[in-house]
């Protein structure tokens, strides 16, 4: 498996192999590709009940969606879901990894807690697991180039029909 580089991410694209919406170029660096933060979160409910962490459970169950204009604050321990303005489909033979932003991680920003890897075949808007690992409270903004897109190609085929398939703003 080999990561894609800046002439290969944009061989694929323009070949339609490769689909970001909406595209800019200019956000395509020598091995990733930039996206931008979305203007919706899901926040977390203050509960008092323990939640079971088992296949049942549902995290719509303990958050609910914020739709922000100017800027959101995320508390420091704080952890909320966001999801990226740009919908990236792939074919069978790519796979991708979201990765954080090193000027955002330096203030204590992480924009996945676990779930990096994204299967060959997606065709989806990516869920950030957004967390303020800083002592301050950090206002994140709508439009930002939060996160990175790396592409990698895989040996053999696949196609991912999880859960998670189609995820969107109105759905993540």
């Amino acid at each position: 498996m080999s990561i894609l580089t800046r002439g290969e991410i944009l061989k694929e694209i323009r070949k339609g192999r490769i689909k970001i919406e909406p595209f800019d170029e200019s956000k395509v660096g020598p091995g990733s590709v930039d996206l931008h933060l979305g203007n919706e979160f899901r926040v977390f409910k203050k509960v008092h009940n323990v939640i079971h962490v088992s296949e049942r459970t549902s995290h719509e169950q303990v958050t609910e969606v914020v739709k922000v204009k100017k800027h959101f604050v995320l508390m420091p321990g704080e952890t909320i879901l966001g999801i990226t303005r740009e919908k990236i489909t792939l074919p069978s033979d790519i796979c991708g990894w979201l990765e954080g932003r090193s000027r955002f991680a330096r203030f204590g920003l992480l924009v996945h807690i676990s779930a990096s890897f994204m299967h060959p075949g997606i065709a989806n808007h990516q869920v950030l697991e957004i967390s303020n690992f800083s002592p301050m409270p950090l206002a994140i903004y709508p439009g930002t180039p939060i996160c990175q897109f790396i592409f990698q190609r895989t040996v053999g085929k696949a196609k991912y029909h999880g859960k998670y398939r189609a995820q969107d703003e109105t759905n993540f």
